[in-house]
């Protein structure tokens, strides 16, 4: 049984949490906290396995009680937070610190819209109990890793994919920071809500050499540039005269996922002899499918590796279908993919 502690200044919000988490048979609400001090005091007589923190509470906010606890008794958090322009930044600083997913709350209709969402709150918590949790960074500067040199003869049709779930917007910016301002575009399908998907493609821009941007339609691939799938749409890559172009896709869930990794691969088959393609950290096995047929259509592909994953599901299931002709360290996947791209 799973032990879930939920920490929120709204009593509607505890109650609905508490029903929804409740539903499960593996997982029981050992108590709720109003507040980060109420919560503290929890946390030592009841030792949940998985707390569900609110950004936005009195007397101290989620952020400044998830560095503490980060520092002094990590633990797998799942964020609650609002699905707003102010909400997603604080979020994907949440992440950086070392929370291990989010539960993005809508604004209107909340009880009825939580209800909706019941197996994905359920299925956050479940993972999150299971997730490997990264070491507490004190400074920013411990995140950056030195950028590879660059200068490189690539391949000039080179195109390099990563899809990501859980974990990913870390994992993905320890490999951006160290792409040089002059490596092969990069596509990304990362599972994230909408607005969500445009602060991290800000958050990107201003920690990497490369341009970093959200995916719109018909953007042409250019050297030095990333190209993220916004929050609600599929990513695909097109062929347009010598161009290759973004699409984007209002299409059905695929995996149960809009974007879907699946469908920026498959869309990438016809060049596939260009494509290096990773996948990193995630649940579910969403990519492990368009993998494969990248790899059997000609294309390099690798997964990251199970000690680095917050969580190894879409990775192995990449692996288990020996979809990965490499499995790596995170901290290796950069070079790996410059390396793939040279000439």
């Amino acid at each position: 049984m799973i032990k879930v502690l939920i920490v929120d200044d709204s009593p509607l919000i505890r109650g609905i949490l508490t029903e929804v988490i409740q539903q499960a048979t593996d997982l029981e609400v050992v108590g709720s906290a109003e507040d980060p001090y109420q919560a503290r005091e929890m946390i030592k007589s009841l030792n949940p396995d998985v707390i569900t923190l609110d950004i936005e509470m009195p007397k101290m906010d989620g952020i400044s009680f998830l560095r503490n606890l980060m520092r002094l008794r990590p633990m797998p958090v799942v964020m609650i937070s609002t699905l707003t322009q102010q909400g997603s930044p604080i979020t994907l600083e949440a992440l950086e610190i070392g929370a291990v997913d989010f539960i993005a709350k809508p604004k209107v209709n909340v009880a009825e819209q939580l209800q909706h969402y019941a197996e994905t709150v359920q299925e956050k918590v479940r993972t999150a109990a299971t997730a490997r949790l990264r070491p507490y960074r004190t400074s920013e500067a411990a995140a950056h890793k030195a950028q590879l040199p660059s200068g490189q003869a690539f391949e000039r049709n080179s195109i390099i994919a990563i899809g990501a779930s859980t974990g990913g917007t870390e994992a993905i910016k320890e490999v951006l920071v160290q792409m040089p301002k002059d490596a092969p575009p990069i596509v990304i399908t990362q599972h994230i809500p909408p607005v969500f998907s445009t602060s991290f493609a800000m958050r990107m821009d201003k920690t990497c050499a490369m341009h970093v941007k959200e995916a719109e339609d018909g953007d042409i691939l250019e050297f030095g540039k990333v190209y993220i799938a916004p929050g609600d749409k599929h990513l695909k890559v097109v062929s347009k005269g010598l161009n290759k172009v973004c699409v984007l896709d209002d299409g059905e869930l695929v995996n149960r996922h809009k974007p879907a990794v699946d469908v920026l691969f498959d869309s990438l088959k016809p060049f596939a002899k260009y494509v290096s393609a990773v996948l990193l950290t995630g649940m579910g096995s969403d990519g492990a499918r368009g993998m494969l047929g990248l790899l059997e259509a000609g294309a390099k592909t690798a997964a990251q590796d199970e000690q680095t994953c917050v969580v190894w599901g879409m990775p192995k299931a990449a692996v288990d279908m020996n979809a990965a002709q490499k499995v790596l360290p995170l901290q290796s996947v950069a070079a790996y993919l410059l390396k793939s791209t040279s000439r």
